[in-house]
């Protein structure tokens, strides 16, 4: 399974998009391809999409948590990495010693 959301892709890309995923919402795909065509899709996509694209992208892994995580672009969530887990970080607190906290 792949799941892509964007905060806007170029028209081209939208449209290819549309082939081989379903958009339940404005610029959110997702589709159950298997990982070989995922890809593809998320080479074309690097290759494609300029950075105001916004591009995050979830791919399904067979590997603990069970998905891959890539952020293209501008998008409004950072992508952090914590013993192997990606998360997303939802909102950075500054701390009193200048270091971010992450707030959950």
């Amino acid at each position: 399974m792949l799941m892509v959301i964007a905060n806007d892709l170029p028209p081209a890309v939208r449209g290819r998009m549309k082939l081989w995923f379903v958009e339940p919402k404005a610029n959110v795909f997702i589709s159950g391809i298997k990982n070989s065509t995922a890809d593809t899709v998320i080479k074309y996509l690097h290759k494609h999409c300029p950075p105001e694209s916004g591009l995050m992208i979830f791919q399904e892994s067979n590997r603990t948590p069970g998905y891959r995580m890539w952020g293209i672009g501008d998008h409004t969530r950072k992508i952090i990495e914590i013993d192997g887990l990606q998360l997303v970080i939802e909102k950075e607190l500054p701390s009193q010693h200048g270091t971010p906290h992450i707030a959950g």
